[in-house]
Parts: C-alpha cells; sequence; structure tokens
C-alpha cells in the first residue's frame, strides 16, 4: 500500500471546497484528494465546518440585476460531465492511473525536452488560461536547478524524485513558491510522472534550461 507523505496545506484544501482555487491549482489539489484518504477527511470536515458558517451568515440584499446574471453564468460554458478522464492521453506505464479531477481536458502526446525528459500539455477547455502539464522523467535523470516566481504544485502519479528537501513519491503533493530553490532527481529503478500546475514561471539557473523552460510554459 502507497504511504502519502506530503499533502495540500489546510488553506489550499479550504480553498478547493469553498471553490476559491485558480483552475490549475484546483485541479492539481483534486487529483490529489482523489489518491489521499487523510485529505478527503479533512475535505469532509471543512466542509461541513463552511456549512456551519454559512448558517450564521446575515442575509444581503441582492443587486437589482442579480436574476439577469445568475442567468447569464448558468448559460456560460462550464466544466463538461464527461465521464472521459482526459481526450487523447499519452500512455502511462502498468500502475499509473490518469486522475478523475481531469475529466474533459485534453493532453498532447510525449514530447521530448531533453535526454530521458519529456513532457504532455494539459489543457483545460473550460479555462484555457490555466498552465498544466505533465513531466515524465528516467530514472536517474534530474530537472536543472530552479526555483518559482509565484507557485508551483505538483501530484506525483507514478514513481519517485527527491529534490533536496525530502523524497516524494506516487500520491505525494509538492508546493513550491520563491522560498524554494531546488533539483528534483528521479531516483533509480524507476522512471517519474508529475502532474504540474504553474502559476507565474519555473525560474531555472541555467540559460539552455531557461530556454527549453519557456518552451514548454515552465
Amino acid at each position: 500500500m502507497t504511504t502519502i507523505r506530503h499533502h495540500p496545506d489546510d488553506e489550499l484544501l479550504l480553498g478547493l471546497a469553498a471553490g476559491r482555487l485558480p483552475t490549475g491549482t484546483a485541479l492539481v489539489v483534486a487529483a490529489h484528494v482523489e489518491q489521499c484518504a487523510h485529505c478527503r477527511s479533512q475535505m469532509r470536515d471543512l466542509e461541513a465546518v463552511g456549512g456551519v458558517l454559512l448558517e450564521d451568515v446575515e442575509g444581503a440584499e441582492l443587486r437589482p440585476d442579480a436574476l439577469v446574471r445568475t442567468m447569464a453564468m448558468i448559460d456560460a460554458p462550464s466544466k463538461p460531465t464527461s465521464t472521459r478522464v482526459v481526450a487523447g492521453p499519452p500512455p502511462l506505464p502498468v500502475g499509473a492511473q490518469w486522475p478523475k479531477a481531469l475529466a474533459g481536458c485534453v493532453a498532447t502526446r510525449w514530447r521530448w525536452i531533453g535526454p530521458g525528459m519529456r513532457w504532455s500539455r494539459i489543457t483545460v477547455p473550460w479555462d484555457p488560461s490555466a498552465n498544466m502539464f505533465l513531466l515524465r522523467i528516467a530514472p536517474g535523470k534530474y530537472l536543472p536547478q530552479h526555483t518559482h516566481s509565484e507557485l508551483e504544485l505538483t501530484q506525483v502519479l507514478y514513481g519517485n524524485f527527491h529534490d533536496g528537501r525530502a523524497p516524494f513519491g506516487a500520491g505525494d503533493f509538492d508546493a513550491a513558491d520563491p522560498t524554494v530553490h531546488h533539483q528534483p532527481v528521479v531516483q533509480d529503478g524507476c522512471e517519474c510522472i508529475c502532474l504540474a500546475s504553474v502559476q507565474g514561471r519555473v525560474l531555472f539557473d541555467g540559460f539552455i534550461a531557461r530556454q527549453l523552460g519557456a518552451l514548454v510554459g515552465m
């Protein structure tokens, strides 16, 4: 049985429960919650607390155009209810599964970005601005050293890596902000596949790495 050691903090879980996270962030956190019984329990507790708090909130006067605005939102494009997990997914190794949170998303084929490294762009039809992708890295390979202009979230779908701070395995979640400067290294014996969402940019140390990162959208 997989032991999950790294989880989203309560602020991210509360944001997911309240529906106020940016799309990419929400999908990566939701992908973790699918795999993590601990975080599913946390979500239930947070949703219960939110329900109690709503009961104590005083009513507010609605705007005159509230009904018109509500009907417009109902008619606006929304997340599809497709039962397909992801459209056109690149193949995954035996034992890896697509998160249900990606239902309705579109994934490209695996694309080469360096020796032992491939990536796939994830497009979210109801929010094309979401910057999401998959990384697939061979055993013993690594991403160049980097930090982040804003926030990078990673959910490990398969395999494991170590970034100098801690080991991360299948099911683990990582949030890296501008205070984190690291170099994820995939451990020997198994490739590693991660789902990632980036707000801002990944700031690689080297010039060549920066150019490749720009091509990928990192």
